[in-house]
């Protein structure tokens, strides 16, 4: 009795998180709010500027109800909905937020192989030439797209990260820091 309800239950939780990442996917693609939280920055300024600044200001992100951060950064200027991920080593965009993006990629450049929670699978290399969130931007930042159906939420790794001036985690709050 108890195998079909663990079942039923983790087939409704599977289905949440889909249609958050779904629906999202579909507002990006019409111009749409999204529905997850803003990102708030630290301060009144805002990412408007074109110019990045020298010193940007923090960024601050609050944990979803899962206790996820998640962000909606520009790739060459398309927004994306990406989940934060320290424990990803790379940018990794699902095949179709590539596409939002404006990040083609073809059969033959899944070249390399990448280990997933789900196992190993096909990766093309890519290079982002701008992310931004707010008044941080980082260039150039090494990335990875998998194929169509292997990704449900595009991750924001470390190939980003670790390009900050420092990122912390307190209190249900992400702060990254430019």
């Amino acid at each position: 009795m108890t195998r079909p309800i663990l079942w039923a239950t983790g087939v409704l939780f599977s289905a949440a998180l889909s249609a958050t990442a779904a629906g999202d996917r579909i507002a990006a693609k019409l111009g749409l709010p999204s529905s997850a939280p803003p990102v708030r920055l630290a301060s009144a300024q805002t990412g408007a500027n074109l110019n990045p600044n020298p010193n940007p200001n923090p960024v601050t992100v609050s944990a979803d109800l899962r206790g996820h951060f998640v962000v909606h950064p520009t790739l060459d200027g398309r927004r994306v909905r990406m989940l934060v991920d320290t424990g990803a080593s790379i940018l990794a965009l699902s095949h179709e937020d590539a596409q939002i993006a404006g990040v083609r990629v073809s059969p033959r450049d899944f070249t390399g192989r990448i280990a997933t929670a789900n196992g190993v699978v096909q990766a093309a290399p890519v290079r982002i030439g701008e992310v931004r969130i707010g008044d941080i931007v980082v260039r150039n930042v090494e990335g990875v797209v998998l194929p169509p159906g292997k990704l449900g939420t595009s991750l924001l790794g470390m190939s980003f990260l670790k390009r900050l001036g420092g990122f912390e985690i307190a209190q249900g709050r992400l702060v990254l820091k430019g």
